[in-house]
């Protein structure tokens, strides 16, 4: 049961693998963009593809499809990605359904625990799989293993190397739970546990009064989606910018207005309360991603740009 990229590449993980796919669960297909064209998840394309029974409910709740999912007389459930089982669901197979969590649980119980990590500036993560119960992400944790999270990292480098890690995982926990080697253990509560909620566009946009390295966090950590967002402007325009890399210094330009901006030697520089962030990439509304060299080569007034809500 899956819905995007993420829970396909694990899919393809378990169909190349000694166990049987008797079913594949995802979201109804729907209409999107201005054509409003049907579209169909990374799962279900999978699905098609594979020829493999394919179940898109409306609501999980149906009888239909509840009675549909007991006739595939499966072993058991595994969960990446996807909505909220009600118990009606979860209890049906023999050995429980499990659910792959892109955290070291209890840490980051929610929807976006990769974005929150970096965001945070966690320099470890990790994926579980762990039994699921009424609550959202507190079910008894099956198997772990922890990923490294490098400085330089982005939530869609942390992504890939936790489906690379996540696939495996899935299939060490079908494994022992076929062997019945797997006995699973609540989650430790307590202690400062981090959420990890849904993500929203009001969320992303930047506060530049926050220290630099906690802008540099959140800016890594919206990248390359949902992307962090900030306007600038000077005195004959302003626009929005989503921002995607930079770097930054803890050293100050004395010479420079705090919140203005600077392009000296092709370095689009935010001069910020204790120190200096560098844009790297970033992208101009109306227009595509960039380097900010080909953005600032791009201007035609240089001067007297600032961050946009700094008068």
């Amino acid at each position: 049961m899956g819905t995007p990229e993420f829970a396909a590449l694990c899919l393809e993980e378990i169909l190349e693998s000694k166990h049987e796919v008797v079913g594949i669960v995802t979201v109804p297909d729907k209409a999107a963009g201005r054509g409003q064209r049907i579209t169909q998840s990374a799962v279900a394309k999978l699905a098609l593809e594979k020829n493999i029974p394919l179940l898109q409910p409306e609501k999980l709740k149906n009888a239909a499809f509840i009675e549909e999912l007991k006739a595939l007389n499966a072993d058991v459930f595994v969960v990446v990605a996807f909505r909220m089982l009600p118990k009606e669901v979860w209890e049906i197979p023999a050995k429980g359904t499990f659910n792959l969590h892109a955290s070291l649980l209890p840490q980051y119980r929610g929807a976006a625990p990769i974005n929150w990590a970096i965001i945070n500036g966690e320099t470890e993560s990790g994926v579980t799989t762990f039994l699921i119960d009424e609550e959202i992400d507190t079910g008894n944790i099956l198997l772990m293993e922890k990923v490294e999270i490098a400085p330089d990292h982005n939530a869609g480098d942390l992504h890939d190397n936790l489906v690379e890690v996540g696939k495996k995982l899935i299939l060490k926990t079908l494994d022992g739970l076929n062997e019945n080697s797997i006995h699973a253990k609540p989650q430790k509560e307590g202690g400062n546990l981090k959420p990890a909620p849904k993500i929203f566009k009001e969320d992303c946009k930047i506060n530049w009064k926050e220290s630099v390295e906690k802008i540099h966090n959140t800016i890594r950590g919206l990248s390359p989606y949902p992307a962090a967002w900030t306007s600038f402007k000077n005195e004959k325009e302003q626009k929005t910018f989503k921002i995607f890399k930079g770097y930054f210094t803890k050293e100050k330009d004395e010479n420079s207005p705090l919140y203005s901006l600077s392009f000296d030697n092709n370095e689009f520089a935010i001069h910020l309360e204790d120190g200096t962030y560098y844009i790297e990439e970033l992208q101009p509304e109306g227009k595509k991603r960039m380097m900010a060299k080909d953005f600032i080569n791009g201007l035609q007034n240089k001067n007297g740009w600032k961050i946009g809500e700094f008068s």
